[in-house]
């Protein structure tokens, strides 16, 4: 396999520059622990900071050298479960959706790396001055939560101007290597993908989830608040989740807090359809969902990802002649 070395596999000691990003409902230990096996890094999920969540996968990770993500909103209210991963001494911990300043002291004492995800150049700024060791730049692309004002290709050359010598790692829409080879283009030092992940046999998705990722499309997603309003998740409006869209998401956009209002009803209504109901059940997806057609083994995605990126910055070289200016 051909080797892709950047800042960030230097930085974290790993072979290939890969992030798996911290789901909730996909990113369980044995998915985290795949990826890092395969030479990229794997990441589990807390769910909302839930300090035995993040013990029950960490043990499914085994003794394999994985990160975990925490929702920053969250973690706020259950500081705890930060101090049941720092005990399990992981690669690094990842910080998203808020203000990393109270727990990067923390972690830093810990020895551990600090990753901060970012949607816009502000709040980039504010993870370097909190003392990040990585940035990952986060487009509205993305499956799940995201921001809702800037896209993967703006937001991350932006980023990467911004913090200096922090590496930036690109996050939304990108599933396969050509979408490696253009984050690099862009100045990052690597990617974090999510949505490629959700399909493969480590994931912790169910079949029907899975099937139902590969059967769709792009145009398909839809940034969306009415997932979370139904089950009553505290997710800041500023941050909406990309998920399909479907008849429940169709019928309640616009109407969010009419749907608040009656909550506890609607919720009853939408735990009482079966699981694969994704009229009704939400399936978060990014755009680059199209470029998803198979559910392989991890390892299988990555060894894809970097040979497909090799092959498309080689070809990128190859349409270059002459010496390209030192001001370009």
């Amino acid at each position: 396999m051909p080797m892709i070395e950047t800042a960030l596999t230097r930085l974290l000691g790993i072979e290939h520059p890969i992030l798996l990003a911290p789901m909730g409902s996909a990113a369980g230990g044995k998915l985290a622990a795949a990826v890092t096996n395969a030479g990229g890094l794997g990441l589990v999920g807390s769910g909302y900071a839930n300090a035995d969540a993040v013990r029950k996968e960490l043990a499914e990770a085994g003794n394999t050298r994985v990160g975990v993500g925490f929702i920053l909103w969250a973690l706020e209210k259950n500081p705890a479960a930060l101090e049941a991963a720092l005990d399990a001494r992981p690669a690094a911990i990842m910080l998203s959706f808020g203000d990393p300043t109270p727990f990067t002291g923390r972690i830093k004492d810990a020895g551990c790396k600090i990753i901060c995800q970012v949607q816009t150049l502000a709040q980039a700024k504010q993870a370097a001055a909190a003392g990040a060791d990585v940035i990952i730049a986060q487009g509205r692309d993305a499956g799940g939560h995201s921001g809702t004002t800037r896209g993967t290709m703006g937001l991350v050359p932006a980023v990467v101007d911004a913090v200096g010598s922090i590496p930036v790692v690109a996050a939304g829409g990108i599933a396969d290597g050509r979408g490696l080879a253009a984050a690099l283009a862009l100045g990052a030092a690597g990617v974090s993908m999510g949505t490629r992940f959700t399909a493969t046999r480590e994931s912790l998705w169910d079949q029907a989830m899975k099937a139902t990722t590969l059967a769709a499309g792009g145009d398909q997603t839809e940034q969306t608040r009415v997932f979370d309003v139904v089950r009553g998740a505290a997710w800041p409006a500023i941050y909406p989740g990309r998920a399909l869209r479907n008849a429940f998401s169709v019928r309640w956009n616009g109407r969010e807090d009419e749907l608040a209002a009656d909550q506890p009803a609607q919720e009853k209504i939408v735990l009482a359809t079966a699981p694969d109901d994704f009229d009704t059940r939400v399936v978060w997806t990014g755009e680059g969902v199209d470029l998803v057609n198979d559910i392989p083994g991890a390892a299988e995605v990555i060894e894809r990802i970097v040979a497909q990126a090799a092959e498309t910055l080689a070809r990128g070289a190859r349409l270059v002649h002459g010496t390209p200016s030192r001001s370009a």
